[in-house]
């Protein structure tokens, strides 16, 4: 397998809607056209970002279908699928397998508290019910499990397993997992530190505000790279300006905002989400014009 398709920076695709409340295939073409244009390296599909918690599963499948077909086999895909339902995650990881996605993710089930037996068996009958390698999403405060490197060592044993999703500040774990004997990819998930993900050996980054500043993340994944760690940071905290307002308001709210007036049409977020401040509205305006 090519891991080095799996490296790089992957914006955590927001999910369009029609005016109707529809999934908005054009606008997903739209948004993956302008990331791939900037030099983002792939898509994450149907995660938190995506609202993929607030759709239905045929939605998910349909989101995955606009997606995998935009992106025309340019950047890697990869699918999130998890869910609280073990049936439901193995039928969009197929329905994934058959878009043509190069890998699937999971969030941990939720809500029962289950136990890491029951965890681990939920995330071995995933992967193993297609021929696409695993992506472990460890999004502690979402999913009130914690992965360590002892519990990822032990999943890890599955071949199909190849990475770790972690969105979290514990970034001593993030450099624990690159210890591990098999060398997973790491992505850092929270977009204010990636800067600080790469220097803890992550291989790079799965972001939610890379949908309208993908440069950005493009240019901090490069400058890292060449060593430039200054320029890196100069960029981090422009791009940490923005995410402090964005949180302010609301963040896949001021998200979706930001990309109406870039031209792309997007119709708010799913309820509970409540719809975004007039005050909001105007900042995003404001934060356009910085873009």
């Amino acid at each position: 397998m090519d891991m080095a398709k799996f490296k790089g920076v992957f914006s955590a695709l927001l999910t369009p809607y029609t005016a109707d409340g529809k999934i908005n295939g054009g606008s997903v073409k739209k948004i993956v056209d302008m990331n791939l244009s900037k030099g983002i390296n792939g898509f994450y599909v149907g995660g938190s970002t995506g609202e993929g918690m607030l759709l239905t599963v045929e939605e998910r499948k349909e989101l995955f279908k606009y997606a995998a077909e935009s992106n025309a086999g340019m950047g890697t895909m990869i699918a999130h699928v998890g869910t609280i339902n073990t049936d439901h995650a193995i039928e969009m990881a197929k329905y994934a397998q058959d878009c043509g996605y190069d890998a699937i993710s999971a969030v941990a089930p939720f809500y029962y508290g289950f136990s890491y037996e029951a965890i681990k068996g939920y995330y071995n009958d995933i992967a193993n019910s297609v021929d696409i390698p695993m992506i472990i999403y460890n999004f502690p405060n979402a999913s009130g499990f914690k992965f360590d490197k002892e519990r990822a060592e032990d999943m890890f044993q599955n071949k199909k397993f190849i990475g770790i999703k972690h969105t979290t500040s514990d970034l001593f774990a993030l450099q624990q997992f690159k210890t591990m004997k098999c060398d997973p990819i790491v992505y850092n998930g929270f977009d204010e530190m990636l800067v600080a993900g790469l220097s803890m050996g992550a291989d790079g980054g799965i972001g939610s505000t890379y949908n309208f500043m993908p440069e950005k993340y493009v240019d901090m994944f490069r400058l890292f790279n060449e060593g430039n760690i200054k320029a890196a940071q100069k960029i981090q905290y422009e791009a940490n300006e923005i995410i402090t307002l964005l949180i302010k308001y609301g963040v896949f709210a001021m998200e979706k905002a930001l990309l109406e007036e870039m031209g792309i049409e997007m119709n708010g977020c799913r309820k509970p989400f409540t719809a975004l401040s007039d005050e909001g509205k105007k900042v995003c305006k404001k934060i356009v014009k910085t873009l």
